[in-house]
């Protein structure tokens, strides 16, 4: 077994890695109990009887690849020069984590701020680092927690992998297209059904430890433990078993390193603290809130028999910016009329290219450029075939399902193939011929679907006098909160004072200020057009306008209002 030390492997270790890379000189190492890394050098191995020269190299550029020597230093707009450990970089420079250069972080952002061109890539680099920044500042504060060197490195390794399972155009594809995708009925039907990235990003990290043989040697070498990995995959994706303690990577004393990284419990997290001012910096938005100095604020306390990461009782302003941060970011950007139209379209367009992408294990059944675009040019595992939506099944199939697959759409050749609607589409949407958003109603009563207010909306019976028939239009909820759906979300927040840095307390609105929201969650339903030619939308909008009229004439109490949203 490892030992507490960086650098170091056991002998047994040590002749199990030599001999995997098909070395001599293996048994040499046999009986030795550990050996720091830092040590082999040419004249150690000659010591220990390994005289052939080409030997000694090979078994020194061996060991260079899982020796963590000294760590890497990134530049990054966000957050300045990041010094991350060697055993991060070498997760970095996996392919499986090389595909989120290629997956943009605000999905079909990019079509309407020109300036959110960045990817899950430097996001996840950036998380990775603010979780050690913040473990690392509890350790120095409070050395009571116990906080060791495999717990930094662990929170950090759940930083930089918490995304790895992102598809394309990142929510787009789980939250959008995944569900529609999903089968009325087969195998395949549970899975999907309630399939989000967190759990393609588990499948992810076992898939990456798994398939660089290289990164598990080097994980032995840094110390990392077998509950570890069950620990980094805990924190990806926390247990929504609150009683009795649901983890089995750390012990429940230490139940606050699980708020570190994805904080199911009031939602204040380093991943929210990265994505605020990386994407408020890309988006040209002013971001509110400091997380440099939440972190510095930081301290855990004991709460309900457990220890939670608390504030200052006067950082509670700061916490309602962050939250309204988050609102302000999605009702401007995240939620945009045009982008959340754009992501319908692109939607639609792999609905329709589903079936006809096929990820094969080769390329020789691709006789013609038009079916090799039908056909992904990416590999599954054991020879089989994968179409869009179920590569989420095969972690090889799905390494190489990226942003990507737009292009490979839009640039199909030929007019009567496969992929002529899907291309027809997103060609649309370059061209700026988008569906048009004819407005916003924000009902006072919320109506039981969104099925029975298209029903309300577009009558099925008779012909219309306008002409336009239902599938001219498309309506999409749009619901935007403080993170924790209607619930204040400071309510689950702890504080402590200056005076009681040990007592945890809660602080309620009303203490604060009488100027805080009485609501934390709304939701109204845009309709759109699809038709957007000047008669087509001046008649829709009509449409929607007298619905309006005679629904609140009918039923008052709920009282529709109607939002301009032209786009």
């Amino acid at each position: 077994m490892a030992s507490e030390n960086y650098g170091e492997m056991s002998g047994e270790d040590m002749c199990e890695y030599l001999k995997e890379k098909g070395l001599e000189g293996a048994d040499t190492f046999k009986g030795k109990s550990v050996i720091k890394l830092s040590e082999l050098d040419d004249d150690y191995l000659t010591k220990k009887g390994i005289y052939q020269p080409e030997v000694r190299q090979k078994i020194l550029d061996s060991i260079l690849k899982i020796w963590p020597s000294a760590p890497k230093v990134f530049n990054d707009p966000i957050h300045g020069s990041m010094e991350l450990h060697p055993l991060l970089v070498k997760i970095i420079d996996t392919p499986q984590f090389q595909r989120l250069r290629y997956i943009k972080q605000l999905g079909a952002g990019y079509f309407v701020y020109p300036g959110a061109s960045h990817n899950r890539f430097e996001h996840s680099i950036g998380v990775g680092y603010l979780a050690g920044e913040l473990v690392k500042a509890l350790k120095k504060k409070q050395p009571e927690l116990n906080i060791n060197k495999r717990d930094i490195l662990c929170v950090q390794i759940a930083g930089l992998c918490h995304d790895l399972g992102h598809g394309p155009f990142s929510h787009l594809f789980d939250k959008m297209f995944i569900p529609k995708a999903t089968p009325p009925s087969g195998p395949r039907r549970e899975k999907m059904k309630t399939w989000k990235h967190e759990d393609a990003s588990v499948e992810m990290f076992d898939h990456m430890v798994e398939s660089n043989a290289d990164l598990q040697w080097m994980m032995k070498a840094c110390v990392m433990l077998p509950n570890d990995e069950v620990f980094i995959k805990e924190m990806i994706k926390p247990n929504k078993k609150s009683s009795p303690w649901p983890y089995e990577g750390r012990p429940e004393e230490k139940s606050f390193l699980y708020e570190i990284v994805n904080n199911k419990r009031n939602g204040i997290d380093v991943d929210k603290f990265d994505y605020f001012a990386r994407d408020s910096y890309h988006l040209g938005i002013k971001n509110n809130f400091d997380h440099g100095r939440f972190i510095k604020f930081a301290r855990v306390c004991e709460v309900d028999e457990q220890k939670h990461i608390c504030t200052r009782d006067k950082e509670v302003n700061n916490l309602y910016d962050l939250f309204y941060t988050r609102y302000s970011l999605h009702r401007r950007a995240y939620q945009h009329n045009v982008v959340k139209i754009i992501e319908y379209m692109i939607t639609e367009a792999f609905l329709k290219a589903d079936e006809h992408i096929q990820i094969e294990d080769s390329e020789e059944t691709m006789s013609t450029p038009s079916t090799q675009l039908e056909h992904s040019q990416n590999e599954g595992s054991g020879g089989r075939k994968f179409n869009l939506s179920a590569a989420i099944g095969d972690m090889e199939a799905y390494t190489k399902l990226t942003d990507c697959v737009f292009d490979q759409i839009l640039n199909s050749t030929g007019t009567e193939d496969n992929l002529r609607e899907a291309r027809e589409i997103l060609t649309n949407i370059g061209d700026c011929k988008h569906y048009r958003c004819l407005g916003g109603i924000k009902p006072k009563i919320q109506p039981k679907g969104i099925s029975q207010l298209k029903k309300d909306l577009f009558p099925q019976e008779g012909v219309q006098a306008d002409g336009l028939p239902e599938k001219d239009f498309v309506v999409l909820p749009v619901t935007m909160d403080y993170g924790m759906k209607g619930k204040d979300p400071i309510d689950s927040m702890d504080f402590y004072s200056k005076k009681t840095p040990t007592q945890a307390f809660k602080i309620t609105k009303e203490e604060v200020s009488r100027l805080l929201p009485v609501h934390f969650s709304e939701t109204l339903f845009r309709v759109y057009s699809r038709k957007i030619d000047p008669e087509s939308l001046e008649a829709a909008k009509v449409r929607l306008e007298e619905w309006i009229r005679v629904r609140n004439e009918q039923l008052p109490e709920e009282r529709h209002c109607l939002l301009t949203q032209f786009g």
